[in-house]
């Protein structure tokens, strides 16, 4: 008799497919699942595969929202000028704006929820909150490094989504290690860096986001789940509104033509 080689084995916990049915995470996709789960405590459901409970969606789903779109960014711009120049390529307006998430837009999330875990294994456990930030913003400032989540653009007095899940998490008794030392940075560092920077949006997202034993590797992930929101929303006001011509033939009349200046580099 031939042998015949054995069919590989795939498993998966996700969505599976047979004739008559697709499961996803377990249940049926269809009965259990549609019109059952909203979208937000799927994301998570997937991450981690563990139904989050009503706290915990509540506060990821405040992360989605305060992330979904901040106005005329830099990932809201090159979508509305990649439609501008390739209309027929949404897939390739919307992957254009998610590419540009990176360490100064969306990517502090990461960043910042990297930043406090790290730091967190520091702490002592008699140590209080500010005293133990005092040593962590003191040791940024002597490495004359950043602190990922201090500081805005725009939001120079505060930023107004800070407060707002902070309460959020307090209320959902989810205000965890992180958040603790995140609003600590926030009253310490004045003391120490002789100016206030308010603590950003995108910063708090990451220490919620950490406090809710989500995966460090994928909190960029979920930023960039929540600017998709965004960007396809961008993409219809361009549609009904559009701005990128002028975006563009702002720049393309205005240029002036200069000497070139030699690259200073090594052989500058």
């Amino acid at each position: 008799m031939p042998e015949y080689p054995t069919a590989p084995s795939y498993p998966t916990a996700l969505g599976a497919s047979s004739r008559h049915e697709i499961t996803l995470l377990g249940r049926s996709l269809a009965d259990d699942v549609m019109g059952e789960v909203g979208f937000g405590e799927l994301a998570f459901w997937l991450a981690t595969q563990r139904r989050p409970t009503k706290g915990e969606a509540r506060v990821f789903e405040a992360v989605l929202a305060a992330l979904a779109d901040h106005g005329f960014t830099p990932t809201a711009i090159v979508t509305r000028l990649t439609y501008l120049s390739a209309p027929d390529s949404i897939q390739g307006a919307l992957a254009a704006g998610l590419l540009g998430g990176g360490s100064r837009f969306l990517g502090v999330t990461e960043d910042c929820g990297r930043f406090l875990h790290e730091a967190l294994a520091g702490k002592q456990p008699d140590e209080s909150w500010d005293d133990f930030a005092r040593t962590v913003v003191a040791e940024q400032r002597e490495a004359r490094r950043f602190i990922p989540g201090l500081g805005h653009h725009v939001h120079k007095d505060g930023d107004p989504r800070t407060p707002r899940l902070f309460a959020i998490a307090r209320e959902e008794d989810l205000f965890g290690p992180h958040l603790n030392l995140f609003a600590a940075i926030g009253r310490v560092h004045p003391e120490i860096l002789g100016k206030t920077l308010p603590l950003n949006g995108a910063g708090v997202c990451g220490a919620a986001l950490a406090d809710l034993g989500l995966p460090l590797e994928l909190l960029r992930g979920f930023a960039l789940l929540a600017r998709t929101a965004g960007l396809i929303g961008q993409l219809a006001e361009e549609i009904r509104n559009p701005v990128a011509n002028d975006i563009f033939l702002s720049v393309d009349l205005n240029n002036r033509s200069v000497a070139p200046e030699p690259y200073g580099g090594q052989n500058g």
